[in-house]
């Protein structure tokens, strides 16, 4: 199913980039100096690309054998491309990442743990005004500061996996068995780690992949902004050059990835059954 999902994502987005605007059109037809038959070179460059299904299904032969094709508007192997920016992507992703859930988590436990109503609302009003930042300033907001893109990023994280923390875990802590602990005078540090955690621990995980594909669509305008080498900002470049080879493989390459982190940890989930 996961390779069902993968192969439909590629042609989804291979029909969405070839019946976009501009598509089959270059920049350098525009260019005085070229002579016709250039101009015409230009235009025959894509005339494989017209008919979509049919190179999706030249490009899934080609990719079997290990041939990911050759980019149009950068003149290089998608293979190397790929190759070159995977890393960046992941590591920017995987700080931001962790500043958010250390964030948001730690902030929801203190919340509880001091029980202090200004707290509580202070906390909800910083997410809700970076809910309603967008992503773009954000990243504009860290290059005019000259601050870390992963902090853009996380900013960006922040109040979707805080708020939905919160929810959960404030359902949770009127549940009979936690009231009951309560009653018994157990710690708050008992409560959290014995009674909480095991109820909340599917949502958590599912939550931890939704924010995966967060990250990786938030890293898009972040690394383009940033000037980050990424798969982001070879996915803004790619779209701006309506480069087909290039996107479908960062297409593929990115349902690849949000289908195993989320098949991963719906795995994690259905291993283990909440403690009683």
């Amino acid at each position: 199913m996961a390779g069902l999902t993968v192969v439909v994502g590629g042609l989804l987005s291979a029909t969405l980039a070839r019946y976009a605007p501009g598509f089959g059109v270059d920049e350098r037809q525009l260019d005085g100096r070229l002579s016709s038959a250039s101009i015409a070179a230009l235009k025959n460059s894509t005339a494989e690309e017209r008919s979509v299904l049919s190179y999706y299904l030249r490009y899934l032969g080609r990719t079997l054998s290990g041939d990911f094709g050759i980019s149009r508007s950068m003149d290089r192997p998608v293979r190397e491309l790929l190759r070159e920016r995977v890393a960046v992507s992941c590591s920017l992703a995987g700080k931001a990442m962790l500043l958010t859930w250390l964030a948001a988590a730690g902030l929801v436990f203190v919340t509880g743990w001091l029980r202090r109503p200004a707290l509580s609302l202070g906390s909800t009003v910083v997410s809700g005004a970076l809910l309603c930042i967008p992503a773009g300033a954000l990243a504009l907001l860290s290059v005019l500061f000259n601050a870390p893109a992963y902090l853009a990023l996380a900013c960006i994280l922040f109040p979707k996996v805080h708020r939905y923390l919160s929810n959960v875990t404030s359902a949770t802590v009127g549940m009979p068995h936690i009231v009951m602990a309560k009653a018994k005078g157990l710690s708050q540090t008992r409560i959290l780690l014995w009674h909480i955690v095991p109820v909340i621990r599917r949502e958590v995980l599912a939550l931890a992949g939704v924010s995966v594909a967060l990250a990786i669509s938030a890293a898009i305008p972040v690394e383009a902004l940033c000037g980050i080498p990424g798969i982001g900002q070879l996915a803004w470049q790619s779209a701006l050059a309506r480069d087909l080879p290039l996107l479908i493989n960062l297409s593929m390459l990115i349902i690849a990835g949000v289908t195993l982190a989320n098949s991963g940890l719906e795995l994690l989930a259905e291993g283990r059954r909440p403690l009683p």
